[in-house]
């Protein structure tokens, strides 16, 4: 034990990566075309602070730019774009899918804001205030939204089934399905699973939609055979670290991208660092993310953020309470138990979409189909009202959790608040939810809502978990306001 590190030794494994951006050939154009943008846009940005804060006397032909103009124009821009490279902010691997790219052009952009100040401090340089505050209050916002347009237009292509990498995915037959069904539901990741590659001999039930293109004895014959730019190496795909290492060597001399799923150590990148003592890597882990999501920064936002909504929609609160009541004069609000932080349980509410009875039907709807557990949602409930259908299709039932979020039972962005019964069915992975509080939207509601299965939906919880970050629960946010707006998957 190092403080608030375990280490772990790990042998000569390969360093496991998550579920990367597709790096294939198909797109190496992407990062030196989004350098190309961000350089024209600082440029731009930069002409425009210096407009701003000076009237641009430069367009005057009598004036001009001096030379010195000239050269501090483009180290101004050559500048910003070295950090954000140096950052990360171009690496093919985080292009285009999760929080990451934008964290990194955020930091490298702060990065550089400091360091600007601190240069010009030191050289004594005479520049306008304004100048300099303008530059990144305009730049900053203006580099994240082109980075947030290209990925849209990414996404958009590659769920028309355009600009996709031809992956395939080793392992056992039930870990190439589970991967599968990933890739599947997020077509937007880039990824299009061409075939298999199972165990010889393994019989284990499975690969309903996947064929089977060869074995994992030779990954590098079947992807060649294939024609596969990527290797997904799931659960399975290996009899051992040794194994492992050999087969990516061998994918590498031939051009080939390997992804390895985090399942195959269930342990986060972002907590990795690596420190080779006597020829062998050990694995250092970090405090885990679930530790920072409850401190007091997440808090403060949810208390602010939940009392100016709460202020800001009280016209439409009042709306939906007079909508429900005079449509069978029932009760505004329905209040549910819900198992909050370390299993702590709370008085959920929400404005009242069901039947007054709904309870009480509840057990005969269970038979009928043949629920076994977990989350129980039926896309044609019979007891949802007129009302609550359309208060459920954008979600506007659960905005009386904004008083759970002032009150400290929920967050605006965490797991969803499990129902007491399904907590007595976790197993130890599953309690990891239990560590931070659950949260009025979260990746389970911007990735499917209830079109998951109960497994994907505990899956994606975990993974917030493990990976919080407060640019993380912007973003969330951020894509809920689509989900919600269109209603998919909720019912």
């Amino acid at each position: 034990m190092e403080g608030d590190r375990v280490t772990v030794l790990i042998g000569h494994a390969a360093p496991t990566r998550a579920l990367a951006r597709p790096s294939g050939r198909t797109l190496r154009f992407l990062p030196p075309s989004l350098f190309v943008l961000d350089a024209v846009l600082i440029a731009f940005v930069t002409g425009a602070a210096a407009y701003f804060a000076h009237g641009m006397p430069y367009l005057d032909p009598q004036v001009g730019l001096t030379i010195a103009d000239q050269a501090a124009g483009t180290l101004l821009v050559a500048g910003w774009l070295l950090v954000i490279a140096l950052g990360g902010g171009y690496r093919s691997q985080v292009l285009g899918g999760g929080s990451d790219e934008y964290k990194r052009v955020l930091n490298a952009s702060l990065t550089y804001t400091g360091l600007l100040a601190l240069v010009l401090f030191l050289a004594q340089a005479e520049v306008s205030r304004a100048f300099f505050v303008l530059l990144f209050a305009i730049g900053l916002p203006t580099l994240l939204l082109s980075r947030w347009t290209a990925r849209y237009a990414l996404h958009r292509a590659r769920q028309a089934g355009r600009l996709g990498v031809p992956v395939l995915i080793a392992g056992s037959p039930r870990h190439v399905d589970e991967v599968h069904a990933v890739l599947d539901r997020a077509r937007w990741l880039g990824y299009r699973v061409v075939g298999a590659i199972t165990p010889a001999g393994d019989t284990t039930p499975g690969l309903s939609s996947v064929p089977v293109v060869g074995s994992t004895d030779d990954v590098t014959t079947a992807a060649l055979h294939a024609d596969a730019q990527v290797i997904l190496f799931a659960g399975g795909s290996s009899v051992s670290a040794q194994d492992l290492q050999e087969k990516v060597w061998e994918l590498e001399e031939r051009g080939i991208g390997v992804v390895v799923t985090q399942g195959a150590t269930g342990i986060t990148s972002n907590r990795v660092s690596y420190r080779p003592v006597g020829g062998l890597p050990l694995m250092h882990l970090d405090t885990p993310a679930w530790a920072q999501a409850t401190r007091l920064s997440k808090r403060t936002f949810d208390v602010v953020g939940a009392l100016a909504l709460l202020a800001f929609l009280s016209p439409l609160f009042l709306f939906i309470a007079l909508r429900i009541k005079l449509h069978d004069g029932g009760p505004v609000l329905f209040k549910q138990t819900r198992v909050g932080r370390q299993s702590v349980p709370f008085h959920c509410a929400k404005f009242r979409t069901m039947v007054p009875n709904a309870e009480d039907l509840l057990a005969a709807l269970h038979v009928s189909t043949g629920y076994d557990g977990g989350l129980f949602k039926m896309e044609d409930d019979p007891r949802i009202t007129r009302p609550g259908r359309w208060l459920r299709r954008f979600s506007l039932d659960e905005l009386p959790q904004l008083w759970n979020v002032v009150r400290g039972d929920m967050s605006l962005v965490g797991p969803r608040p499990p129902l007491p019964h399904e907590v007595a069915q976790y197993d130890n992975a599953a309690r990891r939810r239990l560590h931070v509080r659950p949260g009025m939207t979260g990746l389970w509601q911007v990735s499917g809502r209830s079109d998951l299965s109960w497994e994907a939906a505990i899956r994606l919880d975990l993974y917030y978990v493990d990976h919080w970050s407060m640019l993380q629960d912007l973003h969330i946010l951020w894509r809920t306001l689509g989900v919600v707006v269109l209603g998919r998957g909720a019912y």
